[in-house]
């Protein structure tokens, strides 16, 4: 048995008996009858019926579907960096998380149209508590990070993911996708959290120094740029009670609610932007930067950095920060047309009479433009 059972995907061979399980739920006769819309539900469950693999169920079932999506609820996906992958190789994708399903689908949709390795990809196991969602999960090369356990159990399961990690990028030759901080980021601030990084760093061999090992798994840095954040609303309870300082407790099914919102919510442009793998910088902050400590801190403002550089800076983001700040300062970024569409989206999902509110939305949209530009200035 694979000491990877509780949080592994399937394997190839179980994947015909999974479909089975599920092929008459209703769930999946929502998707499919969405992403096959001119088709009777005999043809895909036929088509269905006859897979055997994680890779054609991808190909077959959720490539279609996430071109549907983006058809339904957006304007189009543009791409960048990904003509400067390997083919043959494979990357540790850390990335920011703005959407807890699109992120990794739409990745890999990109990935896959780029002749290049779809990832094996983490996902919380708050996600799929409902036992067809983690069929799904497992069935598209999910694994499972399990939330909210004691020290010592955290611990182990740290243990057991850093394994899971090395093994699929130095064995099986896997590219493998994780967020860089635990849950979506909410106010727009991608900032990478160090135990991460350390959880990653916890599968390198004894001696090894964590830069060589993270050398050796070949990091690449992904920016996730929605003009439009279809769970913003969704989002703003959770700002409010950090604004006021107060601990935040999830609904019931808020996890569930954000997941369909996120598919389904109108998200305009989007763009991927796939950065270079860190290497060559890794190098540079073992030359230059003395000690373990100041090492990884230089490597966890890395990942900041590549990914905040990566990030396209959409109208909405620009409206939203002149909006805050009072100003016209970047008014040559956006036409009338846009500021009057995003304001309409705020004056109705937002209580105007609420600042707090006001600026948690505002600052949600144009952080990614201040932070950005500091960079910038810095270089």
């Amino acid at each position: 048995m694979s000491p990877f059972e509780e949080i592994r995907p399937y394997y190839d061979t179980e994947v015909n008996q999974a479909i089975r399980e599920i092929i008459d739920h209703p769930m999946l006769k929502a998707m499919m009858n969405f992403t096959f819309p001119d088709h009777e539900d005999k043809y895909w469950k036929d088509l269905m019926l006859h897979c055997h693999s994680i890779r054609d169920f991808q190909i077959n079932f959720i490539y279609p579907g996430v071109n549907k999506v983006l058809e339904k609820s957006s304007a189009g996906l543009t791409t960048s960096g990904f003509e400067k992958l390997d083919k043959g190789t494979s990357y540790l994708f850390i990335s920011n998380h703005r959407d807890i399903i699109l992120d990794t689908s739409l990745l890999n949709a990109c990935l896959y149209e780029h002749g290049l390795f779809m990832t094996t990809s983490a996902i919380g196991d708050n996600l799929v508590k409902k036992p067809f969602l983690k069929t799904l999960s497992r069935l598209t090369r999910n694994f499972i990070i399990k939330r909210g356990l004691p020290a010592r159990e955290l611990l182990e399961s740290s243990r057991l993911i850093s394994q899971f990690i090395r093994h699929s990028l130095l064995r099986e030759n896997r590219s493998v996708w994780i967020a860089q901080r635990e849950g979506r980021t909410k106010d727009g601030n991608d900032m990478t959290h160090k135990g991460v990084l350390k959880m990653i760093s916890m599968a390198s061999d004894n001696g090894e120094h964590f830069l060589d090992y993270f050398k050796r798994l070949n990091v690449v840095p992904v920016s996730m740029s929605y003009e439009y954040d279809p769970t913003d609303m969704l989002k703003m309870p959770e700002l409010l009670a950090k604004a006021n300082q107060e601990v935040y407790v999830k609904g019931e099914n808020e996890d569930f609610s954000t997941l369909l919102s996120g598919i389904i919510g109108q998200k305009r442009r989007i763009h991927i932007h796939v950065g270079e793998p860190l290497n060559d910088k890794i190098d540079l902050i073992k030359e230059n930067t003395a000690g373990v400590v100041k090492q990884f801190q230089a490597f966890t403002d890395l990942i900041d950095d590549q990914i905040i550089l990566g990030y396209k800076l959409w109208p909405t983001k620009y409206i939203a920060h002149d909006m805050l700040t009072g100003t016209e300062q970047y008014k040559s970024e956006y036409s009338p047309e846009e500021k009057s569409l995003f304001e309409a989206r705020f004056k109705k999902g937002v209580d105007q009479k609420n600042p707090l509110a006001v600026k948690s939305f505002l600052a949600m949209y144009a952080n990614p433009v201040s932070n950005q530009k500091r960079l910038l200035e810095e270089v």
